[in-house]
Formats: structure tokens, C-alpha cells, sequence
């Protein structure tokens, strides 16, 4: 899937996520809100400016969202997003409820919704996760112009001798050993490790 996609399932399939924020002492705390739109600029969340994660957003604009969709462990598919918030205050707030309407059982009169201001995720790296497909499969995406990052096991150095012990400890079974090389399917890795550590010339470059 492209990064709308993503952007979209999320919004749309799993909708409440786990959110980390940090407060001015560099303490981490987590809370659940609902991702209630998304388009070209990113997703959409409000809170209201007594609760102390508006006091923690606008102390530090870094945040990192966890969402799961599943019944178990198997059948998972998570997508998780590190990234910046800003707050854009009554912009899109109706539009926030009119796609949300149970927001107007929980906040029903104009006065009420006065406390309300909603945050923009405009910049983040994401990456989507697939317990429920084997072997398992994970993806990388960004937005906001923010440099697609890299992490895990990403390639087999020419210093590889072949000695196929890497494939023999992979669990997922995605590495693979072609025309004299032996490479990692980056998509269906674990990133567990086990071949970065029994490589015995050290040709698996970790990031």
C-alpha cells in the first residue's frame, strides 16, 4: 500500500491508537485517542486544553502512535508512527465531528465543544506490521517530506563467504541465497537478530 493508504486504514479500521508523549521533565506517558480524519497533510486529533496531554503537546511536538487491529497475536496488523504534531485549534473541528458523531454524545452543546482544539501528526515515519500473512510482512512509508528511515537487518556485505548459517536460523525464512549472493527480503524480516549474530565474518549490517 502507498502512504495514503496507510494513513487511511488507520483512520478508518483501527481509529483508536496508543499515543506517547513526553512531559517537560522528559517523562514518558501513554494515553489512548482516536485518529479521526487524515488526508495529504497527515492525520487529525482532538483534545480538550484542560487535560495534561495538551499541556504535554505543547511542551514537546514529538509524539509516537501505536494502533492494532486483531483478534490475537496472529491475526495482528499494526501500524506505528513516530513523528511531530502541531495544533491548529477549531480548524476542522466540525468536520472532526461530522465523521465522528459519537463525539457529539460525549461533548453535545456548543459551550462544551469551547474546550476543544484539534492537532495535526504533519510530519512522521511509519511503518505497518503483519503478524496475520506468513511469512510475516512489514512496510515502511513517511510523509510531510520527512526522509524515509531505515532499521533492522538491511543487507549481506561482500564480505558473505555463503556459509548459510544465516538462513538456517532465520525464522521467517526471508533470506534468500541467488546468483552467487545472499540476500535479506527486508519485507518479511523479524528483525530478531539471529543472523547478525551468528554471521561468523560479521557480513550482516545492521541499521
Amino acid at each position: 500500500m502507498d502512504t495514503r493508504s496507510y494513513l487511511e486504514y488507520l483512520t478508518n479500521q483501527i481509529h483508536t491508537v496508543i499515543m506517547a508523549t513526553i512531559d517537560n521533565l522528559g517523562n514518558p506517558f501513554t494515553c489512548a485517542i482516536d485518529i479521526m480524519d487524515f488526508d495529504e497533510q497527515g492525520l487529525y486529533f482532538l483534545t480538550a486544553k484542560g487535560k495534561k496531554l495538551y499541556e504535554r503537546l505543547k511542551q514537546n511536538n514529538t509524539i509516537s502512535i501505536t494502533g492494532l487491529q486483531g483478534d490475537n497475536t496472529l491475526s495482528s496488523r499494526t501500524i506505528t508512527i513516530y513523528g511531530k504534531v502541531k495544533e491548529i485549534g477549531l480548524l476542522r473541528l466540525s468536520t472532526l465531528f461530522e465523521k465522528n458523531p459519537y463525539m457529539y454524545k460525549i461533548y453535545p452543546t456548543k459551550e462544551g465543544r469551547k474546550a476543544l482544539t484539534v492537532f495535526q501528526i504533519y510530519q512522521g515515519n511509519g511503518e505497518f506490521f503483519d503478524l496475520s500473512v506468513h511469512p510475516i510482512f512489514r512496510e515502511r512509508f513517511s510523509f510531510g517530506n520527512c526522509v524515509l528511515e531505515r532499521g533492522g537487518m538491511f543487507c549481506i556485505s561482500d564480505n558473505c563467504i555463503n556459509c548459510d548459517k544465516c538462513i538456517s536460523v532465520c525464522p521467517q525464512k526471508c533470506i534468500v541465497y541467488e546468483n552467487n549472493q545472499t540476500t535479506i527480503l527486508q519485507e518479511h524480516c523479524l528483525h530478531c537478530g539471529n543472523c547478525y549474530n551468528i554471521c561468523p565474518v560479521k557480513a550482516v549490517e545492521k541499521e
